[in-house]
């Protein structure tokens, strides 16, 4: 019994003192007395940034026109086909219309009448009007009714006049000429064909220029502002690869798309060599010198979010986020337009976790 007394003894002293053993102390967490975030700042600069553009553009025919009949009629004879070269008035296309011919026989018929009558009544009234010289010779009815008469036929006359030369008119679209130089580029009639003027699905002819076309370009707005007429725009083509074509701003629209936010430009083309088609694509390479009214800051002191465009500008040592619109860009700067000032410290490298009112050294 004394033995065992001193076991069970010993066992316990040896278990307390092992429990004493695991533990352990906690690691006390000191607070820094300084909250400063130290941040890489740039100044914000004024200057345009120069920067290179690529944009898709399309070659089109200087003029164009899809050549539909005026009037009813068989089609005699084409003249052309597709790919032949026209001058303006160059007969392409004659049309035969029977009933055209005899309206404009019987306008003229009736024309010839209504002058035969009215020659007989200015005599008449020149007649009466001698003999009225003699007192009681001739009532002032007779006369007045023969000089109502001369003015009714006279006016009957240049009716039908005005009639027959519509007729003749509408004979001359028998003829189909060409209204300027240029190709055919479509066609859909043959010999013997019925065409109706009231018919618009296909038309007869199709008649381009190509000795001179347009480059149709949409710019951006933001750089469309800095381009003036005459200003010079290099372009390549697919079917060319490598071949630098040249030409200048001619025409600005004036107008910014709602949609896409851009101005249509076209830039005339010579094609004398004929090496160009309409509806080419093309792309336009712009060089953009940059607003000269621009800001612009490192190109990651930007940030872009689902809802917003803004730099964190350092305002007496706190970051303040300022909305902006962008501009020119290269790898390096961008171009901002807002409530920032030259010389202003905005945050290189910001991202959206940076927060406002953050104490910045």
């Amino acid at each position: 019994m004394k033995h065992t007394t001193i076991i069970v003894i010993t066992l316990i002293t040896v278990i307390m003192v092992s429990c004493g053993g695991d533990k352990k102390e906690e690691p006390k967490v000191v607070a820094s007395k300084d909250n400063t975030v130290h941040y890489q700042l740039a100044k914000v600069e004024r200057s345009g940034v120069s920067t290179m553009i690529k944009l898709p553009a399309q070659l089109a025919a200087y003029q164009e026109v899809s050549i539909f009949p005026k009037v009813n009629g068989y089609v005699t004879s084409v003249s052309v086909d597709i790919g032949s070269h026209v001058k303006k008035g160059t007969v392409l296309m004659v049309l035969e219309a029977p009933e055209l011919e005899q309206a404009s026989l019987q306008a003229k018929e009736r024309y010839v009448r209504a002058k035969a009558g009215l020659s007989i009544d200015k005599e008449n009234y020149q007649r009466l009007s001698e003999a009225s010289q003699t007192a009681g010779a001739v009532s002032p009815l007779d006369l007045s009714n023969a000089h109502s008469k001369t003015d009714a036929d006279s006016a009957l006359a240049n009716a039908e006049k005005a009639n027959w030369q519509m007729q003749e008119t509408m004979l001359s679209y028998l003829r189909v000429t060409a209204p300027f130089d240029g190709v055919i580029t479509e066609r859909n009639v043959h010999p013997g064909a019925l065409v109706s003027a009231t018919s618009k699905d296909k038309p007869m002819l199709e008649l381009k220029q190509v000795e001179h076309l347009r480059l149709q370009v949409d710019i951006p707005e933001a750089i469309a502002g800095n381009l003036k007429d005459k200003d010079t725009v290099s372009f390549y083509t697919s079917a060319f690869p490598g071949k630098k074509i040249t030409g200048n701003i001619s025409r600005k629209s004036m107008n910014v798309d709602a949609q896409y936010r851009s101005e249509r430009m076209e830039i005339d083309v010579s094609n004398k060599d004929g090496l160009l088609s309409p509806g080419m694509y093309a792309d336009v390479v712009l060089y953009s010198k940059g607003s000269v009214t621009a800001l612009s800051v490192p190109r990651s002191a930007l940030v872009i979010s689902t809802e917003r465009k803004y730099v964190l500008a350092v305002r007496e040592g706190k970051t303040v986020k300022v909305d902006v619109i962008t501009g020119n860009e290269t790898t390096g700067r961008i171009e901002i337009y807002g409530a920032v000032q030259p010389g202003e410290n905005v945050i290189v490298n910001a991202n959206d976790e940076i927060k406002e009112g953050i104490t910045v050294q």
